[in-house]
């Protein structure tokens, strides 16, 4: 039989928990670090501050009148006769100097700076979506790193404690109390051990590439410190105040308010704008001077085909928003819906498990280690119970990796504001 000693370090190894305290020795990579460090390496989030600062700028020059033009010329000028192309013989030559503004209405020009208001809106929304994308694939990336690394650490405890059952059972076969099919059973479950440990250290290493993604090469390798409060739902059971910030649908409202404003500056423009002009030419010594005024006002002659056909095209684009706006709603809500039924029963699964599979688990390692330890049973059942206790701790590992994953896609509907880096010029 095993000796007593190599019991008690099989018991000890038999404690593991679901998900192991790592103690480390350098500093640790949070979720919410992780998501400022991302945040602030994102280059689409500075393109989005940059398309804000632009707007911002428009909305100023919009609410402008349009540049005076300055006009010059000569007029009457003779190119026959004993005068021709003298400036100043002939009392029709006219050498002229003027200025026309036009004077488009207020309410027009107060329509323009909405007009880029709106896109200013439509811009904050997306920079709330590209906020909110990072903080997502950030925790996305975080938790698959987290969970491959527990899921390492319960293999290898595994492994170690198999190459233990193996060492004992070795002793055993050679001292003449065990069987040759113990050692053969041990070495099977090295094997099989070692395979699951290759497979799962890729699967860890790709997750640590792709948090490299979004934390950089620098920070990827710094141990992860958690776990993450996954059986909070971060306010996503409020499911209508999410909808109403979430920045997919505030993109598509601020579309929907910008094809109204548009309609708007349709309809303003069925009225005319005036332009006027004031002009002073110069004539010869021997003649006056003189100053013209006029004003322009365009003839809208056929404004059933132009100015009327222009606002039915804006009312149809405006209905167009709003029918995608609300097309968008209803998806997005059963999207979150879907995620929140799978969230909660993933919880339950999880407490059913943990209730039920563990302990009976657990009982049954110990009845197969007792009975062994008595000599009435081998070793194969030993590594059968034990590997079947840790399937069920993967098992319940692996939901909750995914529960956490859940989680994290309803957390971050809407942006995170507590994680925000410092940043200048933010909308």
């Amino acid at each position: 039989m095993v000796p007593i000693a190599l019991f008690g370090r099989l018991a000890l190894a038999g404690s593991l928990i679901l998900l192991p305290t790592l103690a480390w020795t350098q500093a640790a990579l949070t979720l919410p670090e992780a998501q400022r460090i991302a945040l602030s390496r994102s280059q689409l989030i500075t393109a989005q501050d940059a398309a804000a600062q632009s707007a911002r700028e428009m909305a100023v020059a919009a609410g402008q009148l349009p540049d005076p033009v300055l006009k010059l010329g000569v007029e009457n000028v003779p190119v026959t006769g004993p005068d021709r192309l003298s400036l100043s013989r002939d009392f029709m030559t006219m050498r002229r100097v003027g200025v026309m503004q036009e004077l488009p209405r207020s309410d027009k020009r107060r329509l323009k700076v909405e007009r880029v208001e709106r896109d200013i809106q439509r811009i904050q929304a997306e920079r709330s979506q590209a906020v909110a994308t990072v903080q997502r694939e950030t925790a996305l990336a975080w938790i698959d790193r987290y969970y491959g690394q527990a899921t390492l650490e319960l293999l290898r405890k595994q492994f170690a404690e198999t190459q233990l059952q193996g060492q004992g059972a070795e002793i055993a076969y050679r001292s003449g109390r065990g069987s040759q099919g113990d050692v053969f059973a041990a070495r099977a479950a090295l094997a099989g051990l070692r395979d699951k440990l290759a497979q799962t250290e890729r699967q860890a290493r790709s997750a640590g590439l792709m948090l490299a993604r979004w934390v950089g090469p620098d920070a990827q390798h710094l141990p992860l410190q958690g776990p993450i409060d996954w059986r909070t739902s971060a306010g996503a059971d409020g499911l209508a105040s999410h909808l109403a910030h979430l920045p997919q649908l505030e993109q598509l409202a601020a579309q929907t308010a910008a094809a109204e404003t548009e309609l708007r500056q349709a309809q303003a423009n069925t009225r005319a704008d005036w332009t006027v002009e004031a002009t002073y030419s110069q004539r010869g010594s021997a003649y006056s001077n003189m100053v013209s005024i006029g004003v322009s006002i365009p003839l809208q002659l056929d404004r059933a085909n132009r100015q009327d056909r222009e606002v039915a095209a804006k009312r149809a684009a405006l209905n167009e928003a709003q029918a995608k706006y609300q097309d968008a709603l209803v998806s997005h809500e059963a999207e979150v819906r879907v995620l929140l039924n799978d969230w909660h029963i993933n919880k339950e699964r999880i407490a059913g498990l943990s209730a039920d599979l563990l302990p009976a688990a657990g009982q049954r390692t110990d009845a197969a280690l007792t009975a062994y330890r008595s000599a009435k049973g081998d070793l194969a059942a030993v590594l059968s119970a034990r590997r079947d206790e840790i399937d069920a701790r993967m098992q319940i590992l692996s939901l909750e990796m995914e529960t956490a994953r859940l989680w994290a896609q309803l957390a971050y509907l809407i942006p995170d504001t507590s994680t925000l880096p410092a940043r200048g010029d933010q909308p």
